[in-house]
């Protein structure tokens, strides 16, 4: 069954979602030419046709994706991991220069735009003719029935700290299930030997780390139910006692952040600094007076990795910050 909607339904559906509608062509036409032999020959060696049961129900592929299109940063990490250039993405959402990861600009050069995340463009989307749409339910709920009358939606159930079942869950979708549990093994494998390294430098005691971002508003300490603090544990630091528990973030007052006190701490802003509390923060005594200010242990490190990334390239990114930071070698 073709799913694409006719245009007059399609726009009067863009009608009444997050957007405006603008116009599309939307021909109907087959996104890819799933009826040539080389097509055939692909989808069956990768078991296609498939059902993929996810978290709005479930999505029917004929054949394996080629056009791709993905609505948060999660899914352009595990996408382009998989060696997947999206026809369409978005950017982050608290990305201060806009634009898309400087992490991952190699990958997307010939990415289309169809943000913002909060409201992304529908119209657009319909007119790259994607076979297979990745976001989140915490995202794109609200959307799921326009995005699913585009083409086949799957939709993980949150973002952050169920990053690597999210990882399969897209691999799934993609016929590509293989190829993301190797990435995540070998990415396993690195942070448990940088762990085993930052413990050998430390006489046997593993040190403990913070991490701290500025927002505008409350400034956030994240606990080990975060994409960080997964990251964190992989490598197995310890934490202090304010993120040694099963949340996500803490949010503290600058009279409060001697909570993020640790041997280590790692700091991150997620939007212009003159927005956030940071310079007032950072001039308080409570903050001059961590120890690990006192001992330069403070670490700036990008956003959209530690925060944004959510995925396997930006933790490999992480593992590099956290091995400078330590003192030792990355990992091979």
């Amino acid at each position: 069954m073709n799913r694409r909607l006719p245009v007059a339904v399609l726009a009067v559906t863009l009608s009444t979602t997050l957007l405006a509608a603008c116009g599309s062509n939307g021909d109907g036409s087959k996104a890819s030419g799933d009826t040539a032999s080389s097509s055939a020959s692909t989808s069956a060696s990768a078991g296609f046709p498939r059902s993929v049961k996810h978290a709005a129900g479930t999505a029917d592929l004929k054949s394996q994706p080629k056009r791709v299109v993905v609505l948060d940063s999660g899914e352009l990490d595990d996408v382009t991991l998989l060696g997947i250039t999206p026809v369409g993405a978005v950017s982050p959402h608290m990305k201060t220069e806009g634009g898309f990861p400087n992490y991952l600009k190699d990958k997307i050069k010939d990415t289309k735009d169809v943000g913002p995340m909060n409201e992304p463009n529908l119209e657009l989307i319909a007119s790259l003719k994607p076979d297979l749409i990745l976001s989140s339910k915490v995202r794109h709920a609200k959307v799921y029935d326009q995005l699913n009358a585009i083409a086949p939606t799957v939709l993980a159930e949150t973002t952050g700290f169920p990053w690597k079942e999210n990882l399969a869950l897209y691999a799934q979708a993609l016929g590509k299930e293989d190829e993301a549990k190797k990435a995540l093994a070998d990415y396993e494998a690195r942070a448990a030997k940088l762990g085993e390294a930052i413990k050998a430098k430390n006489g046997g005691t593993m040190p403990t780390a913070s991490v701290v971002r500025f927002v505008a508003g409350p400034t956030r300490l994240y606990a080990k139910s975060s994409y960080s603090g997964v990251v964190l544990k992989d490598v197995g630091l310890a934490r202090p006692a304010s993120q040694d528990v099963d949340k996500n973030i803490l949010e503290v007052s600058a009279e409060q952040i001697n909570q993020a006190d640790a041997d280590l701490v790692f700091v991150t802003t997620a939007d212009d600094p003159s927005k956030t509390k940071e310079t007032e923060v950072q001039q308080t005594p409570v903050w001059q007076g961590l120890n690990a200010v006192k001992n330069n242990k403070v670490f700036n490190v990008p956003d959209e990795t530690w925060m944004s990334g959510i995925g396997v390239q930006a933790a490999d990114a992480m593992l590099g910050d956290i091995a400078k930071a330590a003192g030792v070698e990355v990992p091979k």
